[in-house]
């Protein structure tokens, strides 16, 4: 069975779609991605889909679930790469990927995950400080 690799990197996940998405694959990559979440621990994940020309309704809502399920599990997602053709796709077709951030290459998208786990690494800093200030533990 074909599958797309997904490889660590520190606390991220990058995904780097090199094939044409059909619909089992995407299936298998959102499986395979929410296993590996849960098994590393990862607090972000990187999906790379400069290489995809075309995005279908299917494809887009499984990306689009596949962020929300990152979410549900502790991890944000970052889409990048996308090809103009595929960002006008997916609006005329009224997809719009609420909840899913993009940006334009690998680069910026690892800026915005690091800047993701830098807020929350500060949020649980902030907390925990509160709460031992007010004497709880």
């Amino acid at each position: 069975m074909e599958r797309i690799p997904i490889l660590q990197m520190g606390h991220f996940l990058l995904v780097t779609i090199q094939v044409d998405m059909h619909d089992q694959l995407a299936m298998t990559l959102q499986d395979d991605l929410t296993n590996r979440i849960t098994q590393t621990y990862a607090q972000g994940v990187l999906i790379d889909i400069s290489a995809l020309e075309i995005v279908d309704s299917f494809i887009g809502r499984i990306l689009g679930n596949i962020a929300k399920m990152a979410r549900v599990l502790g991890s944000e997602t970052v889409v990048v790469g996308m090809q103009p053709a595929v960002a006008i796709t997916l609006v005329e077709l009224g997809l719009s990927l609420t909840g899913i951030r993009t940006a334009l290459n690998v680069e910026k998208g690892m800026t915005l995950l690091r800047s993701s786990l830098g807020d929350t690494v500060n949020q649980v800093t902030a907390t925990t400080s509160d709460a031992e200030g007010n004497g709880e533990a």
